[in-house]
């Protein structure tokens, strides 16, 4: 079985739930997608530095286009909201969580873009807009189909808990919207 087939077949339920939880903010609100912000603005930042700290860059060398939290950080400054303080980062003590953390990350961008025609066209959306170089997506599949990960489990961690940030994150905020 092969590194993403296993991330995506043991992640399953967390990815449905984050999927549900998520899809319940009313995108065409302006306070409801502030909220998805701040959601995000918990996770994203905390898991790319994790992932930076770990040595993404070696595993994926365009990793600079990849990276969204400055996207993110002026989409919220530009709807005049403040950025959350971050959930502390997972930590990845070898290449396969980071393949399993990327996994998610990369997951959310690929969901950003179907979301971001919920966002209405007076709001800011480059968070959710693609912005990498055209074919990311089947580059990172690509590399993680090759890697040769030793611990295909540490990755499948990994990408839990990621999700579970997200829910976490997700959860914390909805208790706040109005």
């Amino acid at each position: 079985m092969s590194l993403r087939s296993a991330l995506r077949a043991q992640t399953a339920d967390c990815h449905a739930a984050v999927d549900a939880l998520f899809g319940s903010f009313n995108l065409s609100r302006t306070q409801d997608y502030k909220a998805f912000l701040r959601a995000h603005a918990q996770v994203v930042p905390s898991v790319e530095h994790a992932l930076e700290e770990a040595g993404i860059a070696r595993l994926l060398p365009n990793w600079s286009e990849r990276r969204r939290a400055h996207l993110l950080a002026a989409d919220i400054r530009e709807l005049g909201d403040r950025l959350p303080a971050p959930l502390p980062q997972p930590a990845l003590h070898c290449e396969a969580a980071v393949w399993g953390a990327a996994y998610v990350l990369e997951g959310s961008e690929l969901g950003g873009a179907l979301l971001a025609k919920a966002v209405p066209d007076h709001l800011p959306s480059s968070y959710l807009t693609p912005q990498g170089p055209k074919g990311a997506m089947r580059l990172f599949m690509d590399r993680l189909d090759a890697s040769k990960v030793d611990d295909p489990g540490a990755a499948v961690t990994a990408a839990r808990n990621v999700f579970d940030l997200f829910l976490k994150a997700g959860q914390l905020t909805l208790e706040t919207v109005p």
